[in-house]
């Protein structure tokens, strides 16, 4: 200790040297090591804790943890010996530079609680979402961090949303309070098909699905007359949405394209009528025509 402590050199009174730098060290390293410790414990009780539920059980993780960190870190202080009135000179421009830097840091993590405490957002929930590009999807949020919230898609693109725009803005959140979602199948019909059966045909081709559930009852909904083709909506419902529902659209369709082919329902293409206006050029060109085929079909 006498030689370890013998290089340094001594700053307003506190001395500063090998000794003591080794013991920061120990005692950074030491009071990291008993807080994880402590913070893990804390987690593996409040998980297996039955009276909570999972968003409960975030918060209480989250909140501990916070408390826990901070008695650490004062506790660190204290073993260290650092004088803190020493630093009040500096303490003003310190804290102002580190409020202005960590401003967004401490407001998503007070957002994050927040969330966590009106539960509208939690973990497992289905929520739309939008890219850059403006183009919306929707995914499963996996994680709610200190920073931000891990939103997960279908196709396993990882979206990682500040809390505080979650909280600011609106979110379209698909399991908030019941996970049953409403899916929509647009499909059209000749104008010459027998609707009643058609109906009849969409109601089979929807229960048949297996994500679809049979309470509420999926429905037919006549949607317009077009120009082509008599549209309907088939109105289906699942109460997993996490799993998607391109894939239940196409279930559907699927299904009824083999029924409508079974019983000659026919999917029609577009129709277009065209009109020409007669004028001496057209009719030019339609002689022009005519005494061509005359000449092709005689002998």
């Amino acid at each position: 200790m006498r030689v370890l402590d013998a290089w340094g050199f001594t700053v307003s009174g506190y001395r500063i040297s090998l000794w003591t730098g080794l013991m920061a060290i120990v005692v950074v390293i030491g009071v990291y090591i008993v807080a994880k410790v402590i913070t893990r414990l804390v987690r593996l009780a409040v998980g297996k804790s039955k009276h909570l539920d999972a968003t409960q059980k975030l918060l209480t993780e989250k909140l501990v943890s916070l408390a826990v960190w901070a008695i650490a870190i004062l506790i660190g202080i204290d073993i260290l010996g650092v004088n803190l009135t020493a630093l009040t000179v500096f303490s003003g421009a310190f804290g102002l530079a580190i409020g202005f830097g960590l401003q967004k840091t401490f407001g998503n993590l007070i957002a994050g609680i927040i969330l966590l405490m009106d539960r509208s957002i939690k973990p497992g929930d289905v929520i739309a979402v939008s890219d850059q590009a403006g183009n919306s999807t929707f995914g499963q949020i996996r994680k709610i961090g200190i920073r931000a919230v891990s939103v997960v898609t279908r196709d396993e693109r990882e979206y990682l949303i500040p809390n505080e725009q979650l909280m600011i803005n609106q979110v379209e959140n698909w399991s908030y309070s019941s996970r049953t979602v409403r899916i929509q199948v647009p499909i059209g019909v000749a104008y010459e098909s027998d609707l009643e059966l058609a109906e009849k045909l969409m109601l089979e081709a929807a229960k048949a699905s297996p994500r679809v559930l049979n309470s509420p009852p999926p429905s037919v909904w006549l949607d317009a007359i077009g120009e082509s083709s008599v549209n309907y909506v088939i109105q289906c419902w699942i109460s997993d949405p996490e799993e998607g529902i391109g894939n239940v659209r196409s279930d559907v369709l699927r299904r009824l394209w083999k029924l409508f082919q079974e019983n000659r329902i026919e999917i029609p293409f577009a129709q277009r009528d065209l009109r020409l206006r007669d004028s001496a050029q057209f009719q030019l060109l339609v002689k022009a025509i005519a005494q061509r085929v005359a000449k092709e079909e005689r002998p």
